[in-house]
């Protein structure tokens, strides 16, 4: 007797087991083994996302933390790129936590750098009006190279025109002129090369004599030193003469004083009488000569007065 085979029966567990092997597919690849939560954060960009595509990993300091769920523009704004990230919960992100877009190696695969972030900065949340947290977007190395080089351009070719500017057709002649006589100068010198050396020498064997009086000078700066050691003694020593002179001249002075008050009372009186002396001597010699006979007769007696 054979066996009835209930195919319903069969297709149903092939069905079921399918969808098991589907479902567990799906459970891998989602990371559900691993029972990580993610949160969600937006960026607002305002560069090209040029190499980035979806599912393109999100790194904290080299760290892949995530993944990029979504790329769209703004709603709000057209030249802004808004990025959807999922990012691992826990991972701190903060409200000083900025966003860079890179690109890996050569390969040209670009994805989301995420650093900064002090430790002491609070969690970033969504503000009112934000469906999730937008994290802070920086400007890409591309971004960062690009400004660099154009201000560079701009600052070459604006030294370019003010060179050009500057040298006009009067300049070059006057540089022209300058190379010239640089010319000259420079067969001068070649020519006077031999006083050159010459001169050089001298300088050196100057610096050699100036190099053996600096080693000489603390000793001439020994001797002068004790020059005026031997100078201020001398100068105390004249002092100290200068001083018993002025006393001697001083008592010299007292005595010569006290002379002279004794000396001039006796003067004085010796001139008058030389004076008495000198007044009879002219008397005498007046009447002498009116009367010459009064050497041998003497001198004769006085005439009575009246009445005598």
């Amino acid at each position: 007797m054979e066996s009835k085979v209930n195919f319903a029966l069969v297709g149903a567990f092939v069905l079921v087991l399918g969808a098991g092997l589907i479902a567990g597919v799906l459970w891998f690849s989602s990371g559900g083994m691993y029972r990580k939560a993610y949160d969600t954060y937006q960026i607002n960009m305002s560069e090209s996302v040029s190499g980035l595509n979806l599912d393109a990993p999100v790194k904290y300091r080299g760290v892949e933390v995530g993944r990029v769920r979504k790329l769209a523009l703004a709603p709000n704004n057209v030249q802004l790129v808004q990025l959807t990230l999922d990012i691992e919960r826990g991972t701190p992100v903060k409200e000083d936590t900025v966003a860079v877009l890179r690109v890996q190696g050569l390969t040209g695969i670009a994805y989301v750098e995420l650093s900064g972030g002090r430790p002491n900065s609070a969690a970033l949340e969504a503000k009112p009006g934000e469906t999730y947290p937008v994290i802070r977007s920086g400007p890409s190395l591309m971004v960062r190279l690009d400004s660099a080089i154009t201000a560079l351009l701009t600052n070459v070719n604006r030294t370019s025109e003010s060179m050009s500017a500057l040298m006009d057709e009067e300049n070059r002649r006057v540089f022209k002129q300058t190379l010239a006589e640089l010319r000259v100068l420079a067969h001068a010198l070649a020519a006077r090369s031999a006083a050159i050396d010459s001169g050089l020498v001298n300088a050196a064997r100057t610096m050699d004599n100036a190099a053996r009086f600096t080693g000489d000078l603390p000793r001439l700066v020994e001797r002068v030193q004790a020059s005026a050691d031997g100078f201020d003694r001398m100068t105390g020593d004249v002092a100290r003469a200068g001083k018993e002179a002025n006393a001697t001249l001083a008592g010299a002075r007292a005595d010569l004083r006290e002379a002279t008050g004794e000396l001039v009372p006796e003067v004085r009186l010796l001139v008058a009488e030389l004076r008495e002396v000198t007044g009879s001597l002219k008397r005498f010699s007046g009447q002498l000569e009116q009367n010459p006979s009064m050497l041998l007769f003497g001198k004769p007696a006085p005439k009575p007065g009246p009445g005598e």
